[in-house]
């Protein structure tokens, strides 16, 4: 599917709830669902991205602060 790139992890989680309440809904277009999973994994593939290099800052402002003599 390939759409656009968020511009941050709140609005890609946003679009991510949407994508998934569509499955909750049982839409039975097999093509539409296609493009839609594919377009779930995209956004959670880029939420897990932000998250592991938000954790790597918040270990990095970690050591820092412990490291103060």
């Amino acid at each position: 599917m390939s759409a656009s790139k968020p511009k941050s992890f709140a609005k890609a989680f946003e679009e991510l709830e949407t994508v998934a309440q569509w499955f909750e809904q049982g839409d039975p277009d097999v093509d539409e669902g296609l493009k839609k999973f594919e377009r779930g994994l995209e956004l959670a593939a880029f939420c897990k991205a932000k998250l592991a290099e938000v954790e790597n800052k918040v270990k990095d402002i970690e050591a820092k602060f412990y490291e103060r003599p």
